[in-house]
């Protein structure tokens, strides 16, 4: 959820038919479209936005010392009692890991010792994948509200949740702040605070995954209310012998899901719900549209 964190800075500039205020958090460009002709307005809002992004980003990265995860993460086996918003976070991951059978954990990025996914050929040796599983699987934790506790060796992180989860604080924290419509878009994951006045609907488009992809007319999509949430590895994987390994690791085996789509776009109320879906569909392999259709979602899958 963000690495090494760069002077902080806020910047609002006019866009097409809106202002648009700009910042980085978690890693990522992140961008407030806001339906509004005063800057004055837009400042304010973005430096709300910025703020709530920065807030979440300080508590819940793995890269922040003396955080809680950080607190977490040093514990060695020793139980700590979490506040209520980290306790919701690791509710939410308790439900993930359920309805993936095992699939989606916050205890395997381990497994980041023995894969870089650069676009290289390089895999790890299966046996140093083998030794490094020992320590991942969230049925190895302890987790009774508000206690918590990981096994000596193990760690957390909540990177796969926490980009959505900052787009809907930040949706809802806009919303109570304004009366004008805007969209929060964090690398790709966004959300509307409400219906917009002025057009029908807010455009935004879905990232090409290929050459050939980019050959064919964009995919532009039409927002008014709720949220979009994208999963993908256009940029992080490795090619061997013709074969291409995704970054999404399944923590059971350790190795790439077989199969996985190069991107899901998931539509839902919230951010947090369609990254849900979107991740879990990639988690699901050649089974993700499948999986997207029995859950009867407006999606986009891309292979």
């Amino acid at each position: 959820m963000g690495g090494r964190q760069a002077a902080r800075q806020v910047l609002v500039e006019a866009g097409q038919d809106c202002l648009v205020g700009r910042f980085d958090a978690m890693a990522s460009p992140c961008e407030i479209l806001i339906e509004s002709g005063d800057r004055e307005t837009a400042e304010r809002l973005t430096r709300i936005a910025a703020a709530e992004a920065w807030r979440i980003e300080d508590k819940f990265s793995r890269y922040r010392a003396g955080n809680v995860v950080d607190r977490i993460n040093a514990s060695d086996g020793e139980a700590i009692e979490v506040d209520d918003e980290t306790a919701a976070l690791l509710d939410f991951a308790d439900t993930l890991y359920s309805l993936s059978n095992g699939r989606f954990d916050i205890t395997s990025g381990a497994l980041r010792g023995v894969w870089t996914f650069d676009g290289g050929d390089r895999l790890p040796d299966p046996q140093a994948v083998q030794a490094i599983l020992r320590r991942v699987g969230w049925d190895k934790v302890s987790w009774q509200r508000p206690v918590f506790a990981l096994q000596p060796g193990m760690q957390i992180d909540l990177g796969g949740i926490g980009k959505e989860y900052a787009v809907d604080r930040v949706t809802v924290t806009l919303r109570e702040a304004a009366t004008c419509s805007a969209l929060v878009n964090f690398g790709g994951d966004l959300a509307v605070t409400r219906a917009p006045r002025e057009r029908r609907a807010w455009r935004v488009g879905i990232e090409p995954v290929s050459a050939a992809d980019k050959r064919r007319n964009e995919a532009v999509l039409e927002i008014a209310t709720g949220a979009l949430a994208t999963s993908g590895d256009s940029r992080r994987f490795l090619l061997k012998d013709g074969v291409r390994y995704s970054h999404i690791l399944d923590p059971r085996s350790g190795w790439p899901v077989e199969g996985a789509p190069r991107s899901v776009t998931v539509a839902a109320d919230t951010c947090t719900q369609a990254g849900m879906l979107s991740t879990l569909a990639m988690l699901e392999g050649y089974n993700a549209e499948a999986f997207l259709d029995g859950e009867g979602v407006k999606n986009w899958c891309r292979r």
